[in-house]
């Protein structure tokens, strides 16, 4: 079994998939789950066997038909704080953030079930976006969330635009057969992000696949999707 067979069945069965971007990005290596298998349980392991932001994500033309834009967007709409939407850090790319949000139902937003619902519920929306269609998908965003909260929303652009873990993250999800809606942290090391060899001994340790972005984006030349956002 290839690299991208071994991450596609992680992916589908719950199993955490590691996925390092490019040594010519960001060089850091992110822990990532479908959305449908989150839980309490594997949101304990973002936050402390990955250790970095825990993100949800989706694709750019979904998260718009929510009627969601672009982080930045939002913040250069002010013009005391246009130009903090105007840097870029060192790797070059434009954010892929959107909004913060929590699910109604949950208490404060941040403790390991509460954020565990609110992805969760994220990804019914989705569900319902292919299922019921995009405005029925909208109004249940609009009427079971709450901004801002404690699990970013990021889109994935075209791979042609941006090649992060976002979109690495929504693309392994396409060629998986799966809806575009994962959860990922970056994986931290004592004051550093985790080195790749690092990263491939806890992979090898613990039976998890670890997968080059490279491998992914061959993998999805002929998955239209992954390229057209």
């Amino acid at each position: 079994m290839d690299k991208v067979e071994r991450a596609i069945e992680a992916l589908r069965n719950g199993t955490p998939v590691l996925i390092f971007d490019s040594s010519d990005r960001e060089s850091e290596v992110d822990m990532v789950f479908h959305a449908s298998q989150i839980d309490h349980d594997k949101i304990h392991m973002l936050r402390t066997r990955a250790g970095g932001l825990i993100c949800y994500a989706t694709d750019w033309r979904i998260a718009s038909d929510l009627g969601l834009t672009w982080g930045d967007t939002l913040i250069s709409m002010y013009d005391a704080l246009k130009p903090l939407t105007e840097k870029r850090l060192g790797y070059g790319d434009r954010p892929a953030f959107t909004i913060w949000v929590n699910h109604v139902s949950v208490k404060t937003g941040i403790s390991d079930i509460d954020r565990s619902k609110t992805i969760r519920a994220l990804d019914n929306v989705i569900e319902t976006y292919y299922l019921k269609g995009s405005q029925e998908a909208r109004l249940k965003f609009l009427s079971e969330f709450q901004a801002p909260g404690h699990v970013p929303v990021l889109a994935a652009r075209s791979l042609r635009e941006r090649k992060g873990h976002t979109e690495l993250s929504v693309a392994l999800a396409v060629i998986a057969g799966l809806r575009p809606s994962v959860v990922f942290a970056e994986m931290l090391d004592y004051g550093v992000s985790l080195s790749i060899d690092k990263a491939r001994q806890l992979a090898e340790k613990m039976g998890w696949p670890i997968i080059e972005g490279e491998a992914i984006i061959e993998a999805c030349r002929n998955e239209e999707m992954c390229w057209s956002r």
